[in-house]
């Protein structure tokens, strides 16, 4: 499973804790489910940010109103993750 980091906008990538053996996003030091230290385990399924947006005119916007991200291939947004849902006109 990966995400983009909201500060960064950077691909997170996920581990399998050490201790409750859970594959948890890499979203700091520690395990978000059980507290462990993830500082020596190596980052998984990490994949490289492709920025082939240059076309503005392609681009779909977030239709949640609060957010500025774009929609992906996938249908969802690149920066909150929720799904696109058109406008009803």
């Amino acid at each position: 499973m990966t995400m983009l980091c909201e500060a960064c906008s950077q691909d997170v990538g996920s581990v399998a804790c050490p201790q409750c053996k859970e594959d948890v996003l890499q979203l700091g030091p520690y395990c978000y489910l059980c507290g462990a230290e993830l500082a020596a385990v190596e980052v998984r399924d990490a994949e490289p940010v492709e920025e082939n947006d240059d076309d503005f005119s392609k681009r779909v916007l977030c239709s949640d109103g609060s957010c500025i991200g774009v929609i992906d291939e996938r249908g969802v947004c690149k920066v909150c993750g929720k799904p696109y849902v058109p406008d009803p006109e």
